[in-house]
């Protein structure tokens, strides 16, 4: 059964709402590499990095102009053969609600950046 041209513009309104996982992915990886970049992991610019990491992300995130409120979080850690686990849980609605987490590293760190993204 095909869908009425009415039918097709309300799902098109429907997917601009929507949480895209892959849009996001590129904002966290566009934000890690213009922030951390080929940088060495460096004790005292840790902080610095993990809030302009999600600042940038939230910057971005908001230029969607999605109905959404976001939560950002970043994580970076020095390769040195500690563990690190981590673990979250959400009670939302799977229809419109999302999250995105992208791991990063190059030879001297890690950083993980989740964006969680709850409609409004």
């Amino acid at each position: 059964m095909e869908k009425t041209a009415q039918e097709l513009v309300e799902q098109d309104l429907v997917e601009e709402g929507q949480f895209v996982v892959d849009d996001v992915s590129k904002i966290i990886k566009d934000a890690i590499e213009s922030v951390i970049g080929g940088n060495g992991y460096q004790q005292n610019k840790v902080n610095g990095w993990t809030t302009a990491v999600v600042e940038a992300c939230t910057s971005e995130l908001t230029k969607l102009m999605k109905p959404y409120k976001y939560i950002v979080t970043c994580t970076i850690m020095q390769k040195n053969g500690a563990g690190l686990h981590t673990a979250s849980s959400c009670y939302w609605d799977n229809t419109t609600d999302g999250s995105c987490t992208v791991r990063w590293e190059n030879k001297s760190m890690f950083c993980i950046v989740s964006v969680y993204g709850l409609a409004i």
